[in-house]
């Protein structure tokens, strides 16, 4: 029998974005699935109903709850939702498994296969599945976007009948897939670029977009792409350095982070304290403690005349595009498992599978999050 794919309407506060648009659904139909969908599925995302071929609608969420065999999520499912779900389902969606222990142990109990979005190994053959890079490329996009709009200033420099206008100067912190986007769209505005990461093997990827890399003399490299926490004596070395680029940016942007724990602080109070009047952070780490000191998630913060921005949740600001990145995302992560009859078959010994496991067989299989929850 065909496996049953379900989807519902994200009821997360702020959250616009859909785990399936149009053009996945039909190729989940293709591949010989039942699409199952809440009607209003992806209208946060600007795709109404009308949009979707080969799908079936169910009355309410209720009833794509009892029939999914694979339920596909932006954010992790709640309580009541997981309680709905047939024993046995497959949940794949982002899953927060550090911050979301009773969801976890519910998914445990009810013998749910869970797969978290941010657990997919980055390696090659995965990177078409890689959600947390498409949604980062969204959000280092959206908080240049913030920046510029924020400023009481041009970002390019600009040649007038009344003089020259310099470019703006724009520091990104933190080179990964956010912070790439972030200073491809800087430099495309027309700004003086500069970026630091704590991973020198950056340096190359930095010049290539035509930004100027910051050497602190502290290298982090970190596994799997990461930085890794760095020691209070790199710390201390490290901010000697940033605090002077930092004062002289019109405009910083924070991208560090260390998946399942507290952003690092890198930008102190006494480094905005010596920033220029009517200068900006935007600080895309909000939502996991900030980058900045004085972060405050969701909130804009005046401080001597810098503005610090605590965005959340920036993809849902682009929902259209973070929905169709992300719906492929899923769509590549299940298709190998979906057989030319349209049944479900999961391929264990298949790392991608293995190592995106949270919860299956009545066990949390995810070793950080099963010493987290059981202690």
């Amino acid at each position: 029998m065909a496996v049953t794919i379900g989807a519902l309407v994200e009821r997360a506060a702020g959250e616009t974005r859909a785990s399936l648009v149009p053009e996945v659904a039909e190729k989940f139909a293709a591949a010989g699935a039942r699409v199952l969908l809440e009607r209003g599925v992806a209208v946060g995302a600007q795709f109404p109903d009308a949009l979707f071929r080969k799908v079936e609608w169910a009355d309410g969420a209720d009833a794509v709850l009892a029939q999914a065999d694979v339920l596909l999520t932006v954010q992790p499912p709640t309580l009541a939702a997981i309680g709905k779900l047939k024993a046995g389902a497959v949940v794949v969606g982002f899953m927060q498994a550090h911050a979301r222990a009773a969801e976890v142990k519910a998914m445990q109990q009810r013998r749910i296969t869970s797969f978290a979005m941010e657990f997919v190994p980055r390696i090659s053959r995965a990177q078409s599945m890689d959600a947390l890079s498409s949604q980062a490329a969204v959000a280092g996009y959206k908080a240049v976007l913030i920046a510029a709009n924020t400023l009481d200033r041009f970002l390019p420099m600009l040649t007038t009948a009344a003089g020259t206008i310099r470019p703006a100067q724009v520091l990104i912190v933190g080179v990964g897939v956010a912070g790439l986007q972030a200073i491809a769209t800087a430099k495309r505005l027309g700004a003086i670029v500069e970026a630091y990461d704590v991973r020198s093997a950056t340096r190359e990827q930095v010049k290539s977009l035509g930004a100027k890399f910051i050497d602190t003399g502290v290298s982090a490299e970190g596994a799997g792409g990461y930085a890794r926490e760095l020691t209070d004596e790199e710390r201390k070395r490290q901010q000697e350095v940033l605090d002077a680029r930092i004062a002289a940016a019109d405009a910083v942007i924070t991208t560090a982070a260390v998946p399942g724990r507290k952003a690092p602080r890198i930008v102190s109070r006494a480094a905005v304290e010596r920033m220029k009047a009517g200068a900006v952070v935007v600080d895309i780490a909000a939502e996991s403690g900030g980058n900045c000191e004085l972060t405050r998630a969701g909130e804009t913060v005046l401080h001597g005349g810098v503005r610090i921005v605590g965005p959340v949740n920036l993809p849902a600001q682009l929902a259209y595009h973070a929905s169709e990145m992300y719906a492929r995302n899923l769509y590549n992560f299940l298709k190998p498992a979906i057989g030319r009859d349209g049944q479900l078959a999961i391929d264990w010994n298949d790392e991608v599978f293995a190592q995106s496991c949270l919860t299956h067989d009545g066990a949390i299989r995810h070793e950080a999050t099963r010493k987290a929850v059981e202690g």
